[in-house]
C-alpha cells in the first residue's frame, strides 16, 4: 500500500500461510486404535422426526462398539437417567455382552462431578456398571475426536434413517431403527474392508458376559390415590379399583409398563410415554353406571363387630347417619368398647339408638354417667380438696 501496489485478500492471505506468519503450523492427524472388547462409545444427539403426523424433537441415543464398527440407536422424547439405563440395558442386550469400558461426553446423566480422567460418576450408574462389569470413562472437554465411533454416525442417521420417514409412534420408531441397524451393520464399509457383522462375530468372545438375569430398569414413585381413582405420573394418570381411594400406593414405572401396588393386589397399565395430561382407565376399575360399589368394609368395623355383636344395628345407622370420616368414627367406637365395660355402654347405645343419637362424643359421656358410681369416689358433700 505504501507503495502504491494493489494485490488480491487471497494472494495476500496465501503469502501469510506460506511463511506462517498469523497461522499455527498443522500438527498430523492421529488415530485410536480399540482391541476387541474394549470400548463402546455411547452418546445422544437431538432430531427431528414425523411422529404421529407432526415434526417433532428427539433425542437419538446412540452406541458403538470401536472394534467393530457394530452401531445400535433407540429414539426417546426426553432423556434422563432412567431413560440411560433402559437404552444401555438394551444396546448391551443386542450386543449379547458389554465392554471394558464406556467413553462417554461430560453429561450430567452419568457424571456426578469432575471431567475427563477426574470424572466420578453417580453412584446410581456406577452400580448400573458394576451389575455388567464395565466402567465408565468420560473425554476430555473439547476433545471431540476421541468419541468420534459415536458422533460420526449421527449424520449418518438423521440424513439416511430419518429422512422420508414417519412413525406412528415411538414404538414403532424404535423397531424401525432396530430394523435399520441389523441392516446397516451387515453392509460392507470400504474404510473397515469388511463387514461390521464379520468383526462383531471375532469381537463377540472378547465381551464380558451378561448376568443370567437381566433385570429391567424401573422408576418407583410413591403416590396417592386421589378423589377421582386416579394416580398421576409423569401427568398422565392411571386408573386403579374405586376402593384404593384416598390410599398410599407404590408405582413401579418400566420401559413400556406402569405396576401400581397396593398390598398384594397390583394393577397394571401401558406406559404412555409421548403425552402430558392423558387418563389410562381400565374398565373393571369403573363399575356400570347405577351399579353400587362394593367396598371392603374397614378392619375397626369386623373387630368391633367381634367384641360386641350387639352393636351391629347400632353400627350401620351410624355408618348412614354419622357425620364424621367413617373409618375415624368406627375407630372412636372401638376404643370405646376396649375402655368401657359392655353393660353400660350397651345400655348407653340402646338408649342412643332408640332417640337416633349418632354422635360419639354425647355417647361417652352417657357411658361416663352410668359407671360414675363405680369406677370414681364422688364426694357427698360436694367439697374436694385441693
Amino acid at each position: 500500500e505504501a507503495q502504491d501496489v494493489e494485490i488480491a485478500y487471497s494472494t495476500l492471505t496465501a503469502f501469510c500461510r506460506r511463511h506462517g506468519i498469523g497461522h499455527k503450523p498443522k500438527q498430523p492427524a492421529g488415530s485410536y486404535h480399540f482391541l476387541p472388547g474394549q470400548e463402546m462409545q455411547h452418546d445422544t444427539s437431538p432430531h427431528t422426526a414425523e411422529i404421529a403426523g407432526r415434526s417433532r424433537r428427539v433425542q437419538t441415543a446412540s452406541a458403538v462398539l470401536c472394534y467393530s464398527r457394530m452401531l445400535f440407536f433407540q429414539c426417546y422424547p426426553r432423556f434422563q437417567r432412567f431413560d440411560c439405563k433402559v437404552f444401555l440395558t438394551d444396546a448391551l442386550t443386542y450386543f449379547d455382552g458389554a465392554p471394558e469400558r464406556v467413553m462417554i461426553d461430560n453429561t450430567h446423566v452419568v457424571v456426578l462431578r469432575g471431567t475427563g480422567a477426574q470424572m466420578v460418576p453417580v453412584p446410581e450408574m456406577a452400580a448400573f456398571a458394576e451389575r455388567y462389569r464395565f466402567v465408565f470413562r468420560a473425554h476430555e472437554v473439547g476433545d471431540v475426536n476421541r468419541s468420534a465411533r459415536v458422533e460420526r454416525p449421527f449424520d449418518y442417521i438423521e440424513n439416511n434413517f430419518f429422512a422420508g420417514r414417519t412413525f406412528a409412534d415411538f414404538g414403532e420408531l424404535n423397531q424401525a431403527a432396530r430394523a435399520w441397524c441389523e441392516q446397516k451393520n451387515a453392509f460392507f464399509k470400504r474404510h473397515l474392508k469388511a463387514k461390521p457383522i464379520e468383526l462383531y462375530a471375532a469381537e463377540r468372545p472378547y465381551l464380558q458376559p451378561l448376568p443370567l438375569w437381566v433385570p429391567e430398569p424401573y422408576r418407583l414413585h410413591h403416590r396417592l390415590v386421589d378423589i377421582y381413582g386416579y394416580v398421576s405420573v409423569d401427568t398422565n394418570r392411571y386408573s386403579v379399583p374405586v376402593d384404593w381411594i384416598s390410599r398410599p400406593v407404590q408405582v413401579r414405572e418400566t420401559k413400556d409398563r406402569i405396576f401400581i401396588t397396593l398390598g398384594h393386589r397390583q394393577v397394571e397399565h401401558p406406559r404412555l410415554i409421548d403425552t402430558k395430561g392423558q387418563r389410562s382407565t381400565q374398565k373393571q376399575h369403573r363399575p356400570p353406571r347405577g351399579q353400587r360399589l362394593h367396598r371392603c368394609p374397614p378392619p375397626e368395623r369386623q373387630k368391633l363387630l367381634e367384641r360386641l355383636p350387639e352393636l351391629r344395628g347400632y353400627v350401620e345407622h351410624l355408618e348412614k347417619r354419622g357425620k364424621k370420616n367413617r373409618v375415624l368414627t368406627l375407630r372412636q367406637l372401638l376404643r370405646m368398647a376396649r375402655d368401657y365395660p359392655p353393660e353400660p355402654l350397651l345400655d348407653a347405645v340402646r338408649v342412643a339408638d332408640h332417640y337416633g343419637l349418632y354422635d360419639l362424643d354425647r355417647l361417652e359421656t352417657m357411658v361416663l354417667q352410668r359407671i360414675a358410681h363405680d369406677y370414681f369416689q364422688l364426694d357427698p358433700s360436694g367439697d374436694a380438696d385441693d
